[in-house]
């Protein structure tokens, strides 16, 4: 279908798509893309989603985006009409890894190509999917872990962990690389572990749970900021100073933990960039254009704690 679409185009035409230049200006069909959005349950997703619609729209791509509201039934329903629709490549953030086989043969037997942001999936034939853009959520959580064993000390160092969706890529992978870093050092453990699925609302719901169960914490290390965030007004309201009575680790790097660090009240965030929009319209137009992809692309991104806040703070975009 990629090989016919690209014979298909006149040879001035082809260029422009090469050049990232719009065909709707040299009379060809505009590049259809289906995108199907987890939902907004943080501010990451807030600033991934805008991402994508404005690098839709300066790249000339006609974007149907649609919302799952954290639900993966929504996301299979959203695919199946992309394929019924005929678009010209499907994208999407999947709210868990499993359950995508049947629905992504489904696009594979209608030979539309499907990108996967942010979040990859767990399925036995991966030619399924042209390839993952992303962060390594595996290599997150090493670097949650590393600054933890770096600036914590002591010999009984009380952890609690705010997990995101339960079954979600970066879950699985930012617990699993946090884990992998503190084994072998028993002065670090994780007494206590449950998902805030990733909202404000649930992280600072956990958060109060956890106080109750033992106010003797040292450590908070949540899956991303909106949960900390969360998780900071519980530890204010039960009187403790976040930031120094507890700890507390997270990931994304929003601008909300930036603000955060800077109030004194966060130790630390693990950069996950969600500005994916330019480089996904870019990987769009090379698999309509029959253009080799690799198979995973890596996005870059830092490590910033509290002393570095005030400086990168006017830096960040999201």
């Amino acid at each position: 279908m990629l090989n016919r679409r690209r014979a298909a185009l006149s040879g001035t035409a082809f260029l422009a798509l090469a050049a990232g230049m719009p065909l709707a200006a040299f009379g060809q069909k505009k590049i259809v893309l289906g995108f199907s959005q987890i939902g907004a349950e943080s501010e990451w997703r807030t600033a991934n989603t805008e991402s994508i619609k404005s690098a839709a729209k300066d790249a000339g791509i006609d974007l149907k985006f649609s919302d799952a509201q954290q639900k993966q039934e929504n996301q299979i329903k959203a695919i199946r009409s992309f394929i019924a629709q005929k678009v010209d490549v499907i994208g999407f953030s999947p709210v868990v890894e499993t359950g995508w086989e049947p629905v992504l043969r489904e696009a594979k037997a209608a030979k539309i190509p499907v990108i996967l942001t942010d979040r990859t999936v767990d399925v036995k034939d991966d030619s399924l999917w042209v390839t993952f853009m992303g962060s390594d959520f595996l290599e997150e959580g090493r670097k949650a872990g590393r600054w933890l064993v770096d600036n914590v000390k002591g010999n009984d160092v009380k952890i609690v962990e705010l997990q995101g969706t339960v079954g979600s890529g970066p879950a699985i992978d930012r617990k699993k690389g946090f884990e992998e870093i503190i084994k072998g050092k028993p002065q670090f453990k994780i007494v206590r572990s449950q998902t805030g699925d990733f909202t404000r609302a649930k992280g600072k719901e956990v958060m109060q749970a956890f106080l109750k169960a033992d106010p003797k914490i040292d450590v908070l290390y949540a899956h991303n900021d909106d949960m900390a965030i969360g998780a900071i007004q519980a530890i204010e309201e039960a009187g403790l100073k976040p930031g120094k009575d507890i700890t507390i680790i997270s990931v994304d790097g929003v601008k909300g933990a930036f603000e955060a660090m800077m109030a004194g009240k966060l130790n630390v965030t693990v950069e996950c960039s969600p500005l994916l929009g330019p480089q996904l319209m870019a990987t769009v137009k090379d698999v309509v254009a029959g253009k080799p992809v690799p198979k995973r692309i890596v996005t870059k991104e830092g490590i910033f704690p509290m002393e570095t806040a005030a400086k990168e703070f006017p830096n960040r975009k999201y």
